[in-house]
């Protein structure tokens, strides 16, 4: 983590997606989701598992297409456990604003499924370890028959 002339922390998760805390909110447990960040591969098999079954949320990816970032419900980061991913809190850009809006609140992303698109809110931790799980048997299955 470093900290930026704003005031706010800046923490990195993996494939260099880089989440923003108000420095004055983080450490009072006001975060309104989490993100849990995978390989864009792994991640684009997820979210489409997750649109089958109805159970997907807003998902962020970053400019590049290397990672994308599911949003699950504050405090899933204290115990998620998932091979292939991490999960770090978020908190929204500006006082008051909500992770989930127009602006995604992480720097350096686009949304590829909006929260427009989606019904929920967030996406339950349980149906994306699950939808990960399926999603990665599914890639190695793939790498087998190649």
């Amino acid at each position: 983590m470093r900290h930026t002339d704003a005031g706010d922390v800046t923490a990195y998760g993996p494939d260099h997606a880089v989440v923003r805390e108000s420095a004055g909110r983080a450490g009072r447990g006001e975060a309104p989701s989490d993100l849990v960040s995978v390989a864009a591969r792994l991640g684009l098999e997820a979210v489409d598992i997750l649109r089958l079954r109805g159970s997907a949320g807003p998902v962020l990816h970053d400019r590049g297409c290397d990672t994308l970032g599911f949003l699950v419900p504050a405090g899933t980061s204290v115990g998620w456990e998932q091979v292939g991913s991490v999960c770090t809190p978020t908190w929204p850009r500006r006082r008051g604003a909500s992770c989930v809006g127009d602006e995604p609140p992480v720097v350096g992303t686009s949304w590829l499924v909006s929260p427009e698109d989606t019904r929920l809110r967030v996406t339950e931790p349980r149906e994306l370890r699950a939808a990960l799980g399926e999603a990665l048997r599914t890639l190695e299955a793939a790498a087998r028959q190649a």
